[in-house]
């Protein structure tokens, strides 16, 4: 169900890493969702790739006959533009070897379910 003005302006944030990248012997993929849960953003979600290339032009892949295990990771925040802009400096530091991209997006839905008990 859609809201019937349109939804609210929102800026999602990607965050590029791959899956093997560690910050003190975490994954650095659970480190960001840790860490944007700590700041009270709406939410964060992990993607894992099946292929894909970055800044080093090794492509990793999922393939079955592939050694790679290297595969790319996103994360992805959406949040209002100055939740997520101060969030942005708990990254320093974290992503090393990565891509962070910021897009304008619009929310049309929102809605938790019910808490874990």
């Amino acid at each position: 169900m859609t809201e019937p003005n349109g939804g609210t302006r929102a800026l999602r944030a990607t965050i590029f890493v791959g899956e093997n990248d560690v910050w003190r012997h975490r994954p650095v993929y659970s480190e960001i969702v840790h860490r944007a849960h700590e700041a009270g953003l709406a939410g964060a979600s992990v993607f894992r790739g099946i292929e894909g290339f970055g800044a080093s032009s090794l492509i990793h892949t999922a393939r079955l006959l592939s050694l790679s295990e290297d595969l790319p990771v996103a994360v992805v925040v959406v949040d209002s533009e100055e939740r997520v802009r101060a969030f942005l400096p708990r990254l320093d530091g974290l992503v090393a070897d990565g891509l962070v991209t910021l897009d304008a997006c619009e929310v049309i839905r929102y809605a938790g379910g019910e808490k874990a008990r």
